[in-house]
């Protein structure tokens, strides 16, 4: 089990990376007329400089991927049905994220700007859960099928 933490954590590390870079280079081909935008620019003037900004922002992706990563595991644990795995993900992916995107303004700073994040999140924890559930299920009438003959 602690082999499988590890790898997870190593993984989700830079995978919380990966994605952050993929997300700041379609942002900037949105918006960024035509310049890269590594960060929000308010957490760059908070930060005081560009290069330390997307340092601090890459190691945040860093530590998003590692928690995400390790809410994973809930999924494998056969003592949870599935209603309990899900509130129990959905709030771990929450707490690990939410305050990451305030901090380095990838939300609004304001009432309608973190509700409007949630809404986002939660939308997609929704859309992504629905999807692996399909999956999984199609996946099991595969295996189930091979057991009958």
């Amino acid at each position: 089990m602690k082999k499988k933490i590890i790898e997870r954590t190593v993984a989700g590390f830079f995978i919380g990376i990966a994605i952050g870079q993929i997300i700041s280079v379609l942002i900037s081909l949105i918006a960024g007329k035509g310049e890269f935008l590594a960060c929000a620019p308010e957490f760059t003037e908070l930060i005081g400089n560009e290069a330390a900004a997307a340092a601090i922002q890459t190691l945040l992706c860093g530590v998003i991927g590692i928690g995400f990563a390790a809410a994973s595991l809930i999924w494998e644990s056969e003592k949870l049905n599935i209603a309990a795995q899900t509130g129990i993900c959905f709030g771990l992916y929450a707490v690990t994220l939410l305050p990451i995107a305030y901090f380095t303004n990838w939300m609004e700073h304001s009432v309608l700007g973190v509700l409007g994040y949630i809404g986002i999140f939660a939308a997609s924890f929704v859309v992504v859960w629905i999807n692996q559930y399909i999956f999984l299920k199609r996946r099991i009438r595969a295996i189930n099928a091979k057991i009958q003959n």
